[in-house]
């Protein structure tokens, strides 16, 4: 007979362990996708915000977010399909490099301060 108490580790038996302590590190292959996916989300919550109102209030509202830059001259409303496959594609390998980069460098960091 086995007196393991690991068999039974579900919330009805009551030996539920506490989760473990979480690591120093991180890991850049999470971090990044979090941030591609980030990214991703702010690149599809533009295109509703420009498929939803005026090129005017468009205007107002990039010129707000961007502290007084005129974005009313260069701003495209009607944008090619192509067009926006690239760019989400370009934002998330570029969020999830930013990630990883961040991670690799915090981990660099965390490991030359336990020394």
């Amino acid at each position: 007979m086995n007196t393991d108490t690991d068999q039974n580790d579900s919330p009805a038996s009551g030996n539920v362990r506490p989760p473990s302590c979480p690591s120093l590190y991180l890991n850049p292959k999470y971090l990044g996708l979090a941030f591609g996916a980030t990214g991703v989300l702010f690149y599809l919550g533009c295109m509703l915000t420009m498929a939803t109102v005026s090129h005017d209030k468009a205007v107002v509202f990039f010129n707000s977010l961007l502290h007084g830059l005129d974005v009313g001259p260069i701003l495209k409303t009607s944008v090619p399909v192509p067009q926006v496959a690239l760019g989400l594609v370009t934002t998330f390998v570029l969020c999830w490099f930013a990630g990883v980069l961040i991670a690799g460098i915090y981990n660099l960091g965390a490991s030359l301060g336990r020394e």
